[in-house]
């Protein structure tokens, strides 16, 4: 397991200003056309075409599909036409990295696979904010467009004295218009969206576990607490007629009792054990070990305890990946680790059994990940045929409030 990544550098700048020390920053516009002035040039040149293009695109997108909303398929298409203008932005981004130097990064798809059926793909596309900061860039884009392809190319043949300073000035509003406009600070949006994507694993989960809680109940401790009633009721009427049969009942019934109980403890221990709520991660995992078919090392080095919601999912991560060792691996040893590094509780499960776990493998590692995902965490497999597996989960460390 690899550390957490580093935080990403802060993108959106260009060359000339990436580098403080100035070992990246552009020269400056000289008489002399150089390498930069000329792709300055090149950029300002073919802003006219890129332009008619992309206003041309971002009209008939707006009439068209402004007029037809009033009809089944003018949302769908309007949402698909947004979908194509991310990818206009995605060649004017590409234009200004490798013209103006304007380091930009790319904004993250959208998740239609995670965001359910055909409507909430629609709604997700027709509220996405970079499709239509792109459609506003293309139609501003026009009138500058065409401003400075007639300024360059007046230039060229009456002012090519100034041209290089024209052009870095022309240039660096053309940059600005990138980064404000084409650049990916629609993240909140995006992480909004993921949010709820999440919210909703997160209550299709809960409802899962409701329904497995209710069905053990039922035909567990419940049918065995109304089996002992019938069976108290029995010897309390054979209790004069029949003392021996009635003794005999009472104790059959005192053995239901005990397993009722059994019963219930292990369905509370899989709602939230008491070791783990008492005595923490460390302890709770080496108790899950202990019930492991395969003996199972625990090695548990975190400094404070997490929160509590972040400690129980860790638990029942682990739990899980333990009965699927049990079940599935065919190993011999397997090994539990858990420590934190920087704002993050890395968990390592290793096997040394026959491998080829897969997420969609049908174990319910699945499951595990997009429980984890729900919160922000990860869950990586690494189980090549032949073994070893080796199952990674990181989940965010919050501090746990007394």
């Amino acid at each position: 397991m690899t550390a957490p990544r580093p935080a990403a550098a802060p993108t959106g700048g260009t060359d000339a200003d990436d580098g403080r020390d100035g070992s990246h920053r552009l020269p400056p516009p000289r008489p002399a056309y150089d390498t930069h002035t000329w792709k300055e040039i090149a950029h300002l040149l073919l802003n006219l075409p890129a332009a008619v293009i992309g206003f041309t695109y971002a009209f008939t997108v707006l009439v068209a599909g402004g007029a037809l909303t009033l009809t089944v398929i003018g949302f769908p298409l309007l949402a698909l036409c947004l979908l194509v203008s991310r990818q206009l932005g995605k060649v004017e981004r590409a234009r200004a990295r490798k013209l103006l130097g304007v380091r930009v990064e790319e904004p993250s798809p959208l998740p239609l696979a995670r965001s359910g059926g055909p409507v909430q793909r629609v709604w997700m596309a027709l509220k996405d904010p970079v499709g239509w900061r792109t459609l506003l860039y293309d139609v501003i884009r026009l009138p500058w467009g065409i401003l400075t392809f007639a300024t360059t190319l007046t230039s060229l043949f009456v002012l090519w004295p100034v041209l290089p300073y024209l052009a870095r000035l022309m240039a660096n509003l053309d940059r600005a218009m990138v980064r404000g406009l084409l650049s990916p600070s629609d993240e909140l949006e995006r992480r909004i969206a993921e949010l709820e994507s999440d919210r909703g694993i997160v209550v299709d989960t809960a409802a899962a576990d409701l329904r497995r809680i209710e069905r053990d109940l039922h035909d567990g401790a419940q049918a065995r607490l109304v089996n002992l009633a019938m069976g108290l009721g029995l010897a309390k009427e054979k209790l004069l007629e029949d003392p021996d049969a009635a003794a005999a009942m009472v104790d059959e019934a005192h053995g239901e009792v005990k397993l009722a109980l059994q019963e219930l403890r292990d369905l509370a221990r899989g709602i939230h054990p008491a070791v783990l709520t008492d005595r923490g991660l460390d302890a709770a995992l080496s108790a899950v070990a202990s019930r492991c078919t395969v003996p199972v090392k625990v090695n548990v080095d975190l400094p404070a305890r997490p929160a509590a919601a972040i400690e129980g999912i860790a638990y029942f991560t682990v739990s899980e990946l333990l009965q699927n060792v049990s079940k599935h691996s065919g190993a011999r040893t397997a090994s539990v680790d858990a420590w934190r590094a920087d704002d993050r509780l890395l968990l390592q499960v290793r096997d040394d059994g026959r491998g080829g776990a897969r997420l969609d493998g049908g174990s319910g590692m699945r499951g595990l990940a997009e429980r984890l995902g729900a919160v922000d965490g990860l869950f990586v497999v690494d189980s090549p045929a032949g073994g070893p597996t080796v199952i990674t989960a990181e989940l965010p460390w919050r501090d746990r409030q007394e």
